[in-house]
């Protein structure tokens, strides 16, 4: 830290004021700070005032020039927030549905694969009902879905996944590279809206769902990424989630994993975000529908 680096100048011979400027200097330089790295006029004065180098505790701060706390104690009552923290999940529930209108005969399909970041970019003939494309687990085709999360905007882009293996219900999470949307994995809408409203009423997570049953979750309502549970717990929630996905036929050592990571439109070939499909090679949106 920055103690090391001003002890190991004074060692050189260096006078101390001169060793904490060049310790600071450097760094905010590196890092283009140019307001702040300095005790000089024209730089942020927010300093920190300790005694003793071996042992730094800081005995005053001064944020902005103005001293804010003493010995552990503030001196000024903290600063409001900004705006109230929007709440983890924000989905317009009420426009949001799985339904994909059969406006073609053959459409691109997402394939995962085994161990890999990489997908597949393929085309298959979706089943059809009532005007609708479906998920067909006999054959492994699988409807996904990612839906914007942060600001309830109403965006949500379908398609579909093979390779996840369901041949029942439905995965869904909050975790998704690199946006962190609503990703949800099915063999039929009603397991799929499941999944996806218990990861909202977690407030953030994992799910695994069969029609209107959850079978397993792992909350994470922490930015919708993180618990505030021991690792232990964690660590058995996931399993439970994973374990319960494997039972629903997906042979995936972790489909959590993989799922997350089907919406990430930086790797190829094919992806889906909540604006649609993502053709990664020529980096662009591209149509469900091929003819």
């Amino acid at each position: 830290g920055i103690d090391y680096c001003v002890r190991s100048a004074i060692g050189a011979g260096l006078d101390p004021v001169a060793a904490i400027q060049m310790a600071t200097w450097n760094a905010a330089q590196h890092f283009r700070l140019y307001d702040r790295g300095a005790v000089t006029p024209g730089r942020r004065a927010d300093l920190v005032v300790f005694d003793d180098l071996a042992a730094p505790v800081a005995r005053l701060v001064y944020r902005d020039g103005v001293l804010v706390a003493r010995d552990g104690q503030m001196s000024v009552p903290p600063r409001p927030p900004a705006r109230a923290l929007r709440s983890t999940i924000n989905v317009s529930w009420d426009s949001t549905h799985f339904r994909i209108p059969a406006a073609g005969r053959r459409a691109r399909v997402i394939g995962a694969l085994p161990n890999s970041l990489a997908t597949e970019s393929l085309v298959d003939e979706p089943a059809r009902r009532d005007g609708h494309a479906e998920a067909d687990p006999d054959r492994d085709l699988l409807k996904m879905a990612v839906i914007e999360r942060h600001m309830a905007s109403g965006a949500v882009g379908k398609g579909f996944v093979r390779g996840i293996g369901l041949t029942q219900g439905a995965l869904a999470s909050s975790v998704a590279h690199d946006h962190h949307n609503l990703v949800v994995v099915g063999a039929d809408d009603g397991s799929m809206m499941t999944a996806a409203r218990r990861v909202a009423a977690l407030q953030g997570g994992m799910v695994v769902a069969v029609g209107d049953r959850v079978v397993a979750e792992v909350p994470l309502p922490l930015g919708g990424l993180m618990s505030a549970e021991p690792v232990e717990v964690v660590r058995g929630q996931i399993s439970a989630a994973v374990n319960a996905a494997r039972s629903l036929g997906s042979p995936l050592h972790d489909p959590f994993m993989a799922m997350s990571f089907l919406a990430l439109e930086v790797i190829p070939r094919l992806r889906l975000t909540d604006k649609g499909l993502v053709d990664v090679d020529r980096f662009e949106l591209v149509p469900l529908w091929v003819d």
